[in-house]
């Protein structure tokens, strides 16, 4: 799954690799059921995980007397990132709906400065999408939220492997990741 799943991604998936995918796939489920009577649009996108969760539960975890140490270890670890990643967006989400309240406006005002329809501002807010830069750049210069809360700047697992492995390659052993990433 690519870093943070994005519904519009949903429909290319054909099935969940690892136990962060479940965990990204589940939640991004949660928060779609939450969404769908604002958007029914939404219901298939659901539909399609639901299936990948059943599909991956099934081929990793039905035989649970086989579960590894390891299978377990690597669930909690997801668990653990995912839930990092998603105090993030809630804080984020929080800090958004603050500064909309301070200013009169509402999200369909956000929506309009943007140029993006409410419903896919609920997206946005709700970290069920991506925002775009040049949208965070936008909140950030109207409304003064600090770069720092409205940009991620942590790196997945994946990513993180693909540096450090660039960086053995490149043979540059004063280049590093800093200690600020997610572990």
């Amino acid at each position: 799954m690519k870093d943070i799943i994005n519904i519009k991604e949903v429909e290319n998936l054909e099935r969940l690799e690892n136990e962060y995918d479940l965990q990204k796939a589940s939640l991004l489920e949660r928060k779609i059921r939450l969404m769908t009577d604002e958007n029914p649009n939404l219901k298939p996108i659901r539909k399609k995980l639901r299936d990948l969760i059943k599909e991956y539960e099934a081929r990793e975890w039905a035989d649970f007397e086989n579960i590894s140490d390891s299978k377990v270890e690597e669930s909690d670890k997801a668990e653990v990132i995912v839930n990092f990643e998603q105090r993030f967006i809630n804080k984020r989400k929080e800090s958004i709906r603050k500064k909309l309240k301070e200013f009169d406006m509402t999200q369909q005002d956000l929506g309009t400065l943007l140029g993006h329809p409410k419903s896919y501002i609920s997206e946005l807010i709700n970290g069920v999408s991506q925002f775009a830069m040049k949208d965070l750049v936008i909140i950030h210069r109207i409304f003064g939220i600090s770069l720092k809360i409205l940009i991620p700047t942590y790196l997945q697992s994946e990513t993180r492997e693909r540096v450090r492995e660039s960086i053995r390659k490149l043979n540059k052993p004063k280049l590093g990741l800093k200690k600020a990433e997610l572990v």
